[in-house]
């Protein structure tokens, strides 16, 4: 089973989650941020994973350390459940239309982290949250995970429908990615002979 879970536990954050990459799309996520919960049950539900959510932050102060390590844990837990990489089909992505926005999501689970962000917000906030804690959140995912992530939005007014457009796009590009290839005949996906 490619299902993992992942504890981080810091002064700022307690951090717990589960990761079933062959789920249903079946999430049950709590963060203490209610724009991020929301989020996250769209990585679920559009990637078909199933995602066990815990996080107690310090959100007395601002978003960002909960936004960020939450970012981490489910990046270490994707990696893990991945294992060695064998059979993935490598390599996904995905174009998202919301409404009057339009974004990209292309990505590589090369193990190799690398994340390109080409999103602009109109606004410093959703909410309660700050829109720069979105790159964060990618940026700490992307490396945790092993990703070569690479996010654009091609156009869009709506900063809401632009950074859910992100987050869907992202579910759809790993949907397609960590699908298992039964012509890989369980080899990894590179000349190398590893990721």
């Amino acid at each position: 089973m490619r299902r993992a879970t992942v504890e981080r536990n810091t002064k700022e954050t307690r951090i717990a989650v589960t990761v079933d990459l062959d789920g249903t799309g079946k999430a049950d996520v709590a963060t203490g941020i209610g724009f991020l919960d929301h989020m996250l049950d769209q990585l679920a539900r559009h990637g078909l994973f199933d995602l066990h959510v815990r996080a107690e932050g310090d959100l007395h102060i601002d978003f960002h350390h909960t936004t960020e390590d939450t970012g981490i844990a489910l990046g270490q837990a994707f990696s893990q459940a991945m294992g060695d990489r064998r059979g993935i089909a490598r390599w996904g992505d995905a174009h998202v239309p919301m409404d009057e926005t339009l974004t990209r999501v292309a990505l590589d689970a090369s193990n190799r982290p690398y994340l390109v962000w080409k999103v602009v917000f109109t606004r410093p906030k959703l909410g309660e949250m700050d829109t720069e804690l979105f790159k964060e959140w990618f940026q700490a995912f992307a490396q945790n995970a092993g990703l070569t992530l690479h996010v654009e939005n091609l156009y869009g007014e709506n900063n809401h429908h632009i950074v859910e457009s992100c987050f869907k796009g992202l579910a759809r590009a790993l949907r397609a990615a960590l699908t298992l290839d039964p012509r890989q005949a369980g080899s990894v996906p590179s000349t190398k002979g590893v990721l």
